[in-house]
């Protein structure tokens, strides 16, 4: 296999939290705002957002959300440090989010939307031989599941699964666009070179994904690798997970 450029991939992953007592949501009557002087009860009239559509207050609040629950942990945060945190009113909040479990969701969704357009754009700028473009991906993608981020939200959602499924299910369940689809619709366009010989393109991009984390992600997530693994190693293992997908599934001509 030629020699390949190693990619630095840098994503970030979400944590989590628990659920609060529901507090009396603000009437939303035109002209009103929140404590914080954000426009949280709005009318789309006039120019103005309705509530709860500002990106930039959703985002500032998802980011306190963030900091405290990095800081602190899942069951430790309060909505009282959340507000403080992000700079709003509780109401405000309310107005955006349903509550903890509602924070945490759109902090998932964002960040995996953050990874997907990471993953996109390897896919896309990469229009070199199918094993470079196969490194990169693999490459960003664990360094993306070791990272500290993802791998402490993972233990926050673990730790509340049995008393919080709902939370479980809203933080595993499949997105119509992740790593997978979109490694999957790079070998069908691979297939249809004739590069590649794969009757099921989804599991075959789930077993490369596999082969690239094994001893790695696991033990991540175990605690029996305290730190993300470098470069060297994320290096290796891909490598040989490309060396051995290839002899399994490319086209024998």
């Amino acid at each position: 296999m030629p020699a390949l450029q190693r990619v630095d991939a840098r994503t970030t992953a979400v944590e989590a939290e628990a659920p609060v007592a529901e507090i009396s949501r603000p009437n939303g009557i035109a002209g009103s705002t929140s404590p914080d002087g954000c426009d949280a009860c709005e009318i789309a009239t006039g120019g103005r957002r309705a509530a709860g559509e500002d990106p930039v207050k959703r985002d500032q609040i998802i980011d306190g959300a963030k900091r405290v629950f990095m800081a602190v942990g899942f069951d430790a945060a309060s909505m009282n440090d959340i507000t403080r945190e992000a700079g709003v009113s509780k109401g405000t909040i309310y107005v955006y989010f349903g509550g903890k479990e509602d924070l945490f969701a759109a902090m998932i969704e964002r960040e995996r939307a953050k990874l997907v357009a990471s993953m996109k754009h390897v896919m896309h700028s990469n229009h070199g031989p199918v094993d470079a473009v196969l490194y990169d991906f693999g490459v960003t993608f664990v360094t993306h599941l070791c990272s500290d981020t993802t791998v402490r939200g993972m233990k926050m959602v673990l730790s509340v699964s049995e008393r919080m499924p709902d939370l479980s299910h809203r933080f595993f369940s499949a997105s119509p666009e992740n790593g997978y689809t979109i490694l999957r619709t790079y070998l069908e366009s691979k297939i249809a070179e004739g590069l590649f010989d794969i009757e099921d393109t989804d599991l075959a991009a789930r077993q490369f994904i596999e082969l690239c984390m094994p001893g790695l992600f696991k033990r991540r997530l175990f605690g029996w690798l305290p730190v993300p693994p470098d470069a060297e190693e994320i290096d290796r293992t891909v490598r040989s997970a490309i060396a051995m997908f290839l002899k399994f599934y490319i086209a024998k001509k």
